[in-house]
């Protein structure tokens, strides 16, 4: 009998970037995942790019034997290790009596979830807990994509700008982000560009592979951001390099800005930023001059804490003042398909009472991204736009709440997609947080640090086992959809579901059966796309492939406006205003520095900073992945030889890396790329081959840079409630004996 061969298309979610693939199935299990070579080239998509290291090892993912294959319930103490499998229909059974019970005792607002990065379909959880009457969904929303997608709509009125690289891009100015690592198919549009000409600007405290590329390479002392863009902004004012015509018909507030920053000279910035003044002048001068031009942050600015809104604030205002809006080969505002279903319309948010939505932990403080301040922003922008966002509760907050139970108790956490022990702040804070709760749950694909303190465990679908949507949270026009490759149940062997059969389950045990009136994903992604004229994924794969890319139309705000109160960019902001924060960016001094607590630089004379992303990992995934750990078996913390020489540590050494409030271990890699003062150490690590029962946790304690990270709120913005990641102070020393 010969073998049968099937070609899949799906998204690969194994980053942000989700790019569409095609999966190679033999006989029923999947051998080899490649490019979608079906996939259209255009100006605004980016271009074709062979799959990267980490989608051609999801059939080791997939596959892998420590794969999660039942609901496992707990029959020891919480991180014993002990468990006995359940069947979903019991487990559903037993976590809705649980959530009722709370409910009563406490209220809706007890009951909390953590979301992961874009791994599953977030609208049905947040249709789950609208529903439910919690507002308390948290997650890393306050340091990714968040801040940026917010701030955006306050002064534009439009979602986070999708960088359209393309033949006709002349400058491209990246800002904190290394895409040759973290996003495959934007480094390669970024190559492409090049190779027709356009010029490359980057700034980054690290000589990072897309900084070796780069025509200017801005080094600034980390967390210094929002001054050396004031001052690029400032020079390009006083040089009358703005766009006039732009500036005077389509902002606001531009004569406030022009004062605010001439107190940003070019010799009181350098000084700040550690930037010579001549190379800040050159590179606003080219960014200005040479247009169109695409700014690229991704995580780069969110990651700064206290001063990450006003630096992205400052970010914005640099397009908008070079006229690099919604023009061909500059910052495409494509917003939402108007057919599509929005995912916002699914999550419901109109049935959480006022009442309840007052309740948001932390929103009374971080006004920004909570919902107090998306029901200021979506009275205009989703008027004049279609879109509007979801917020976040404040992690940090939540997770006193259910330590302190104030401002009143959190007494439930559901983790689906997602492992906080690993990537929120201040580790130990957040186990004790969770270890105080009455009940956890966790949805994941592996037993997780997280995970081996639940007391239920649920096995998880991927990407490849279920169908999927993906138009980057309602932020762009084109829509792609994915079919599963293989299945998530074969009897007797495995029985994994989606995130959608979790919140469905649980809602219609809860007394939401008319609100779910569809029995499966398939349907829900159905009903997403009946406007549109399909009747499936599976129809809309069959007669367009699962891509549907609109026209590329040019300068919409002249027939609508911006979705601002003015109509207009606000580069004086009258929704900060409202919120009652500065209306336009300011510079303020990291937190933890050598300037602002000099005393406690004697003790941690060095700036860690953390974040940047790695290949072939993400974030806290694929560490037990052999084909990806093969590839970087330890964590890795950069240091300069010369700091290293004074320090006796050599290259491959174990080192301790401690703030104020832990320490933990990493491998010394000498790096002359980095400032002598600043370290690099990377994210997102535990070591699932170590026990997973207390007191490792699988090795959680071990190299998880985040249990160094304070979260205290002095350390987070005071608009957003991002917490610093990038410009903290710390001390770094030999680990003796490893």
């Amino acid at each position: 009998m010969g073998s049968s061969t099937e070609i899949k298309k799906s998204i690969c979610m194994g980053c942000h970037i989700h790019c569409r693939v095609e999966g190679h199935v033999v006989n029923g299990r999947l051998v080899k995942i490649e490019e979608d070579k079906a996939f259209p080239k255009a100006e605004a998509i980016r271009p074709i790019v062979r799959a990267c290291p980490r989608a051609r090892a999801f059939p080791d993912y997939v596959y892998h034997p420590n794969r999660l294959n039942f609901p496992l319930k707990r029959i020891g103490d919480r991180g014993d290790g002990k468990w006995r499998e359940i069947s979903w229909e019991e487990t559903l059974d037993e976590i809705a009596a649980k959530l009722s019970d709370i409910k009563r005792k406490y209220g809706a607002e007890a009951i909390a979830t953590s979301v992961g990065t874009a791994r599953t379909h977030d609208e049905y959880r947040m249709r789950f807990l609208n529903l439910l009457g919690s507002p308390n969904n948290f997650g890393q929303g306050q340091v990714c994509y968040g801040p940026g997608s917010v701030i955006s709509r306050a002064i534009y009125g439009w979602p986070d700008f999708y960088p359209a690289i393309g033949r006709s891009t002349k400058c491209v100015l990246i800002l904190g982000a290394n895409p040759e690592q973290a996003a495959r198919g934007l480094w390669h549009a970024l190559l492409s560009a090049q190779k027709e000409g356009a010029k490359l600007i980057v700034v980054d405290p690290r000589y990072t592979s897309t900084a070796q590329r780069a025509d200017i390479w801005l080094q600034l002392r980390p967390g210094t951001d929002c001054a050396l863009y004031l001052c690029m902004i400032n020079v390009i004012i006083k040089e009358e390099l703005y766009d006039k015509a732009f500036v005077n018909n389509w902002c606001y507030g531009f004569d406030k800005l022009a004062e605010r920053v001439k107190d940003y000279d070019l010799d009181k910035v350098a000084k700040i930023t550690w930037v010579p003044a001549q190379k800040i002048k050159e590179a606003a001068e080219m960014y200005a001059k040479t247009k169109p031009g695409v700014i690229v942050h991704t995580m780069g600015l969110e990651h700064l804490g206290a001063n990450s809104i006003e630096a992205m604030h400052a970010r914005y205002i640099l397009t908008a003042i070079t006229g690099n809006i919604d023009v061909r080969g500059g910052e495409e505002m494509r917003g939402h398909h108007p057919l599509l279903v929005p995912q916002y319309d699914i999550e419901l948010n109109e049935k959480l009472s006022p009442e309840q939505r007052a309740k948001q932990l932390g929103s009374d403080k971080f006004r920004l991204l909570s919902k107090n301040g998306e029901a200021l922003i979506s009275q205009y922008a989703k008027s004049k736009m279609g879109t509007t966002h979801t917020t976040f509760a404040h992690a940090p907050t939540v997770f006193r709440a259910m330590l302190t139970g104030k401002p009143y108790p959190v007494r439930v956490l559901i983790t689906a997609a997602s492992n906080p022990l690993v990537i929120q702040p201040n580790t130990k804070l957040v186990y004790k947080a969770i270890k105080n709760l009455d009940l956890h749950v966790v949805q994941d694909f592996w037993m997780t640090p997280t995970a081996e303190i639940a007391d239920y465990v649920l096995p998880a679908a991927t990407w490849l086992e279920r169908s999927s949507i993906f138009n980057y949270d309602d932020s762009v026009n084109f829509i792609y959809a994915g079919e599963p490759m293989i299945p998530s149940r074969v009897e007797g062997k495995y029985e994994r579901r989606t995130d959608y059969d979790l919140w469905r389950g649980l809602g219609i045990r809860l007394g939401q059966e008319e609100f779910w009136p569809w029995e499966t994903l398939e349907e829900a992604l159905a009903y997403r796309l009946k406007p549109l004229g399909f009747t499936s994924v599976a129809d809309f794969l069959q007669k367009r492939g699962g891509i549907l890319i609109p026209p590329k139309e040019e300068k919409k705000y002249e027939k609508v406006g911006f979705g601002t109160p003015t109509g207009k960019v606000e580069l004086y902001s009258t929704i900060l205003e409202k919120l009652k924060y500065d209306p336009l960016p300011k510079y303020q001094e990291p937190v933890e520095s050598p300037i602002s607590m000099p005393e406690l630089a004697k003790d941690y004379p060095f700036i860690l900073i953390t974040g940047g992303r790695i290949q072939p990992y993400y974030h806290s995934e694929w560490r037990q992945v052999d084909a990806a750990r093969k590839k970087r078996p330890y964590p890795i913390v950069q240091i300069n030889p010369e700091t290293a020489a004074d320090l006796d540590i050599s290259d491959g050494d174990w080192v301790w890396i401690e703030t104020p409030i832990g320490r933990i271990r990493q491998k010394c890699q000498l790096f002359d790329g980095i400032p002598p003062q600043v370290v690099h150490a990377e994210h997102g690590w535990w070591y699932p081959e170590l026990p997973g029962e207390e007191p490792s946790l699988h090795g959680v304690w071990e190299s998880n840079i985040n249990v160094v990270i304070n979260d205290e709120p002095q350390y987070c913005s005071s608009i957003s409630g991002g917490w610093t990641l990038r410009g903290l102070l710390c001390k770094i020393y030999r680990a003796e004996g490893y």
